[in-house]
This record gives structure tokens, sequence and C-alpha cells, in this order.
């Protein structure tokens, strides 16, 4: 009886409603999620480094790194929210809290040659997740996003290897 209650109320061309995009998948969590934290790292040990650095062109590259990274959220952010997909809060995970607790132990004579240590392979990590992410990722709207950060990052990674060489 119920069932022809049913078929009685809904005209047979009717459509059921599309289920929201916000059904996001694993992977665009977990992009989203890692891509957050990492960007919370790279611009927290980036105001570190403003704070204690005395060089001018590693503080150039801090700053450059907040004002990238902070852009590179929004635009994920926005991106996400146009997909529908519900980004989760970025955490850090206990490796970055201890490099962000090793800089700001770092001394004086120390603190450059730390922040970009540490800079370098928290790039090469953000690098590669973007390559797999633009290549593979689930949600059409992340990938382009991925595949535009891509040289962003590589510039960054570069020019984190020039300076600490140039330290040497």
């Amino acid at each position: 009886m119920i069932t022809a209650v049913i078929i009685a109320v809904a005209p047979a061309n009717a459509a059921l409603p599309t289920p929201p995009q916000a059904a996001a998948t694993q992977q665009a969590q977990a992009f989203l999620f890692y891509g957050g934290a990492g960007d919370v790292f790279e611009i927290t040990t980036s105001m570190i480094a403003l704070q204690h650095s005395q060089n001018p062109q590693v503080r150039a590259f801090a700053s450059m790194l907040i004002g990238d990274h902070t852009n590179l959220t929004n635009s994920n952010l926005a991106t996400a929210k146009a997909a529908g997909v519900v980004p989760p809060p970025p955490e850090l995970s206990p490796m970055q809290k201890g490099m962000i607790t090793q800089l700001i132990a770092a001394g004086p004579a120390n603190v450059d040659r730390v922040y970009l240590s540490q800079q370098i392979p928290a790039h090469q990590m953000a690098l590669q997740m973007m390559q797999g992410y633009a290549s593979s990722g689930d949600v059409p709207q992340l990938r382009q996003a991925a595949t535009a950060a891509i040289p962003v990052v590589q510039g960054h990674l570069a020019q984190a290897q020039q300076l600490l060489g140039s330290l040497r």
C-alpha cells in the first residue's frame, strides 16, 4: 500500500534530487588537510624567521612564503567551497610541531640555517603531494588548483636550496 502511495505521488518522469557534492571523497579531504597543515607550517616558521633572522635575503624569502602560502590557502578554500567540498581543519603533525620548536630554540647564529633546512623537505613533500593530486585527484577543480600551485612550490624549493647554499 505504501508503494502505491509513492507511485501515485511521484510523477513518472520526476528525477530524484541530486545529492550535494559536499560528500567529498577521502582523497580531496586528505589533500586539503595536508595542504592546509603545510601552509600553516610554512606561515608559522616564516613568521618566526622574520622575528629572528638578520639576513635580508632570508627575511625577504620568509615574507614571500607568508604571502604565497596565505594565497594558496585562500585559493584552496575558495576552490573547495565552489566544488562543494568542506575542508577539514588543518592540524600540524608532531614532526611539524617539533620543527617549529627546534626553530624557536635556534640561536641567532643558527636560525637562518635551521629555517632554510626545514623549508627544503617541507617543500619537497608539498610538491610531491601537489603533483600526485594534480595527476590523479578526485575533484577536478582541486586538481586544477594543485596544478596551478606546482610552479609556486617549485620556486620556493629552488629558492630555499639556493639560499641555504649561500649560507655555507
